[in-house]
């Protein structure tokens, strides 16, 4: 995932629970699961720029 890493996505959260970043899309299945971490060159379907300041900027 060259241009599309999960650390930019606004659906990488951060679990308290047990202390470890994931992704919040609940459509990913374990297929797409093995494909991000085995070809660099694919590109979540579900990726999204952005994070809580970008959401917070559309609503003021």
């Amino acid at each position: 995932m060259s241009d599309n890493s999960c650390e930019n996505c606004m659906y990488y959260d951060y679990d308290d629970e047990f202390e470890e970043y994931y992704c919040s899309q609940s459509c990913l299945d374990e297929d797409d699961l093995a494909k991000m971490a085995l070809d660099s060159h694919y590109h979540c379907p579900f990726y999204h720029e952005g994070n809580e300041y970008t959401i917070v900027r559309k609503q003021i």
